[in-house]
Order: C-alpha cells, then structure tokens, then sequence
C-alpha cells in the first residue's frame, strides 16, 4: 500500500514537472518572439518578503527571485518565466522549510501599468527538522506541483528601466508530519516583493 501510493506521488510529481518544462518552454518562445517584435522583454530581479498563510507565528521572511517577463504578441498579454528562493519556519522552529520555486506565468494587462493573472510552478521544498529534537524525522526533499494568482504594478524609470511592484498568492498540496495531531500542514503562503526590470 505504501508502495503504490510512493509510486503514484513519484508519478504526479514527475507528471507535473514535465507539464512545467513544457509551459515554460511555450512561455519563453512566445515571450522570445514577441519581444523580438515588441523590443520590451524584461529581467527582473526582485527581493520581498514571504508569508505562510497557515502559521504558528506572525514572521514574515525575505525571500528572493529572477524572472523573465515578455509580452506574447501583443502589449496587453504578458509571459513570464520566474525562480526564486524562500524559507519558512514552523511549530516553534522544529521544522524549517527551504523552497526553490520555478513557474510559469500568464499576465493579463488591461492597462499599461498594471497586470493581473496566475500560473502553475514546480516547487522543490526540503524539509529541514531540528536534529536537537529528539524523535524527529529525518530531513526530506520533495517536488510538488502549485498553482499561483497575482499581479502588480510597473513604474517607469527610465525607457529601458521600471520599478516592479508584485504579490502572489501560492496554492500547494497539503504535507505530512508528525509534529502536530492532525498529521499535515497547509503549506500555502504568499509573497510581496518589489524588483528592478532592465528591459532589452
């Protein structure tokens, strides 16, 4: 029982990271092409700050990304490709979490500055247990499949510059432990961050 159900997990992660690979790749082609028409691709690197939706405590963390933004054929339609890194803690600091997120995104931007939408990720998370902590279970990284909604604003600087103020919000699959009685955790969380766009 607990083989099959380790096996059809390894299938839907390895199902869902192929999904990914092929958005991005149809994300960063369409972006290529119509920035090569368009002539206004970005690369943002951003920093911000992240949040654990259902959490034990009131911390928020900084957390850090590079994404590749482009309109797909047309200004008011907008691709993105993005990585990035965060960390959270859990039940007093007994459980650490170590995310390294790569998504994919559509945007909807009705008008100049501001763009609206969401997207799905692959999400590489090490579980990080404090080994001071007797009977803890040892350190775990898994892959999961999230989706995301979000947006932001876009404040020009200079003609090849912009200030990128963004917000996400992450949906994941509930996780396993046995630190609380119920047995799992939602690991949703969200993120605010601000990023510097070079256009080329």
């Amino acid at each position: 029982m607990t083989t099959h159900s380790s096996n059809t997990r390894h299938f839907s992660a390895s199902a869902a990271l192929v999904f990914l690979i092929m958005a991005a790749f149809v994300v960063i082609g369409l972006a290529w092409v119509g920035a090569r028409e368009a002539h206004s691709a970005e690369i943002i690197p951003s920093v911000g700050f992240s949040r654990p939706v259902d959490s034990d405590t009131d911390e928020t963390e900084l957390s850090a990304g590079l994404a590749l933004r482009a309109p797909l054929g047309t200004p008011f339609l907008l691709g993105e490709v993005q990585g990035s890194y965060r960390t959270e803690s859990r039940f007093g600091d007994q459980l650490r979490l170590r995310m390294w997120p790569l998504t994919a995104s559509l945007y909807a931007a009705p008008v100049q500055y501001l763009y609206v939408g969401g997207g799905v990720g692959m999400y590489n998370i090490t579980f990080d247990f404090d080994q001071d902590v007797l009977a803890l279970p040892s350190d775990r990284t898994e892959q999961e499949f999230g989706v995301h909604l979000g947006g932001g604003f876009r404040i020009p600087l200079t003609p090849g510059a912009t200030v990128d103020l963004g917000a996400r919000y992450v949906m994941l699959r509930d996780q396993d432990t046995t630190l609380i009685p119920t047995g799992s955790f939602d690991p949703d969380f969200w993120t605010m961050n601000v990023g510097l766009g070079f256009g080329f």
